[in-house]
């Protein structure tokens, strides 16, 4: 059974079965926030079928050339390589999944507008955990933030969080929002992009939408019985 995702459309999982696969437009933008320890990083390891830039990646690198050396002295290091690396991916083209902290808008906005200019759109996926489970992830990885720093992603998590939830319109260049729960991103299978739907698929968004064309949109594609109790417990 597929559900599918409007445009400009916002998708609460919450009470929602868990989908086996979430499927975008081919070449569009993913973006995965939550708070630090919620998972983003082997969420997208062990779901996206396409590329990913995730400044975990980045971090590790300079941790193996940098053993001993306290991270709060290369951050700027690690900062400046990632975001290399995500304006060399995002002028490479093509489908694209990015790891974003939540608490830097100014990120988002530049994903955005890049995009954009290619005719591609930017879909957001949060994905929903507890300050409780988030910090148990901080604490099974080894690597915990500050209760400063903690503190402000809660409340960048908790202003992304509303984009579902609110009535008002979704950020320039943003198509769409999902609001995924812990539990079911443990039984996701694959995050995959699509082929596009004709021609229309390659114009700019705006265009797009003036002409009235329909735009391809991401959809849900929900796991059968056998599928599901195999990813509930792989999960």
């Amino acid at each position: 059974m597929h559900h599918l995702l409007r445009p400009h459309a916002r998708h609460d999982l919450t009470d929602r079965p868990a989908p086996a696969v979430l499927a975008y437009p081919a070449n569009d933008v993913l973006v995965v926030s939550g708070l630090p320890g919620s998972g983003k990083s082997t969420l997208m390891a062990r779901c996206a079928r396409t590329r990913v830039i995730d400044s975990q990646h980045t971090r590790q690198r300079f941790a193996a050339v940098l053993p001993g050396v306290p991270y709060a002295l290369y951050r700027p290091l690690v900062r400046g390589a990632h975001y290399l690396r995500l304006h060399a991916a995002l002028r490479a083209g093509g489908p694209l999944v990015v790891h974003d902290c939540g608490a830097l808008p100014w990120v988002r906005r530049a994903i955005a507008r890049a995009a954009h200019r290619q005719g591609r759109r930017l879909h957001l996926l949060l994905l929903d955990a507890t300050a409780a489970q988030a910090a148990d992830g901080q604490r099974r990885r080894g690597r915990r933030v500050s209760r400063y720093a903690f503190a402000r992603h809660r409340r960048a998590g908790a202003a992304l969080r509303a984009l579902v939830t609110a009535d008002a319109p979704l950020p320039a260049g943003v198509a769409s929002v999902v609001l995924l729960p812990r539990a079911s991103a443990a039984r996701l299978a694959a995050i995959e992009f699509t082929a596009p739907c004709g021609r229309a698929a390659a114009r700019p968004v705006n265009s797009q939408v003036a002409a009235g064309r329909r735009v391809p949109a991401p959809r849900l594609v929900a796991a059968p019985a056998r599928t599901a109790a195999g990813a509930a417990a792989n999960g």
